[in-house]
């Protein structure tokens, strides 16, 4: 198990080396949101898109000033927002229900 692990921690290590060193098929990066213009977008304020979604207000801040960036789930939800902001809320609205 020990040797499994190393193995890839290893493979890790190599693709990083090769990626810092321009192979950009041995890695891949995230690209940021505009999470200000996802709510911008919805003409919602801070509050109103933090209640609509769900989400602490001290968040939504917090990734708009860029002090923090949205994790894998809020990202894949801010992506969901992003293309559909009312179909959204109805269905946070809906399950919040049930």
């Amino acid at each position: 198990m020990a040797k499994q692990a190393f193995d890839m921690m290893m493979e890790g290590m190599s693709d990083a080396i090769a990626y810092a060193h321009g192979d950009e098929t041995r890695g891949r990066v995230a690209t940021p949101l505009d999470v200000q213009a996802i709510r911008k977008a919805t003409k919602k304020s801070q509050t109103a898109f933090a209640e609509a979604y769900h989400l602490p207000v001290r968040t939504v801040q917090e990734w708009e000033q860029h002090r923090r960036q949205p994790d894998a789930p809020a990202r894949v939800l801010l992506s969901m927002i992003e293309a559909d902001p009312v179909a959204v809320e109805k269905l946070i609205a809906r399950s919040a229900v049930a």
